[in-house]
């Protein structure tokens, strides 16, 4: 389907998993089958099951297509309770997903690694890549924590980062093209920015109306450019050269299907610098989703 489309990873956030609701009826366990089978079929390239419960990495080892054809890669344990717990949740979790080795452990928030037991986290980390239990070792970082930063320090293999045409802080600061120029890939994340730019203006919540003005200049330029926010969004993070994957969620084969047909589009020639946002209060979804 196209080299862009290579660069599609996908993310088990939303599988709904851990007592999600039924989709349309079915069971999330049927969902999920059904996507990780589509999403084989694509091609694209990684699964991410950083989000993923015990339970959860359990029911997608029963379910993942085999031979398994993603480059898997899964949450790091903390490493408050030392090296040997590190080492052997890697090893449960990887028996769950019914793998022998997986592409990558992620650390999922880089404050962990600046803990008192952050070295040692790291150390483990690196041991057990070199030791071959899986290929690389990586960071999970916000704009705020400075992935170049973080890159430069600890020499990760990879840096997974939020990024999109409403987010391009660290687009326009040349912060992803600096990893990429010290040999660290970059992944982006939360390219839908929560799905602001898919609210209508009525339903912009009230923490980041002063944004609602570019978000409604955003949406008239896609619709001007005759594309939708969709393929916008993916045709913009798929586009730029800074990123080596691009990191989607999907709760229902439907929403998989759509996601695959709008990446196999041409990106749309749309002016992507006058969409980014700069209003700290709609770039932090954390905060106003959980206001």
């Amino acid at each position: 389907m196209g080299t862009l489309l290579a660069k599609l990873g996908l993310g088990a956030a939303q599988f709904g998993l851990d007592g999600g609701v039924p989709v349309r009826g079915r069971a999330p366990v049927t969902e999920v089958r059904e996507i990780l089978a589509l999403a084989a079929k694509a091609g694209m390239s990684i699964l991410d099951t950083g989000a993923a419960s015990p339970h959860g990495e359990a029911v997608l080892g029963a379910v993942m297509p085999r031979p398994a054809t993603f480059r898997t890669t899964l949450k790091a344990p903390r490493g408050d309770r030392g090296p040997i717990f590190i080492e052997a949740e890697i090893r449960v979790g990887l028996a769950r997903l019914g793998l022998s080795r997986a592409d990558a452990v992620i650390v999922q928030s880089a404050g962990d690694l600046f803990a008192a037991w952050g070295p040692m986290m790291w150390s483990q980390l690196k041991a057990l890549r070199d030791d071959g239990l899986f290929a690389r070792v990586g960071i999970s970082a916000y704009a705020s924590d400075d992935p170049v930063g973080l890159a430069r320090r600890f020499k990760p293999d990879l840096i997974q980062v939020p990024a999109s045409l409403l987010d391009q802080r660290l687009l326009i600061d040349g912060s992803l093209a600096t990893v990429r120029a010290l040999g660290v890939d970059v992944h982006l994340r939360s390219i839908f920015l929560n799905g602001l730019l898919f609210l209508p203006p009525d339903r912009v919540p009230s923490q980041i109306q002063g944004a609602a003005a570019r978000l409604s200049r955003a949406r008239r330029m896609i619709a001007e450019g005759r594309s939708d926010p969709l393929q916008a969004a993916l045709g913009f993070a798929l586009s730029r050269p800074e990123a080596n994957a691009v990191i989607i969620g999907a709760a229902t084969v439907g929403e998989l299907s759509a996601a695959l047909a709008a990446a196999a589009s041409p990106p749309p020639d749309l002016d992507w610098d006058n969409m980014a946002l700069d209003e700290p209060e709609a770039l932090d979804p954390p905060r106003w989703r959980a206001a």
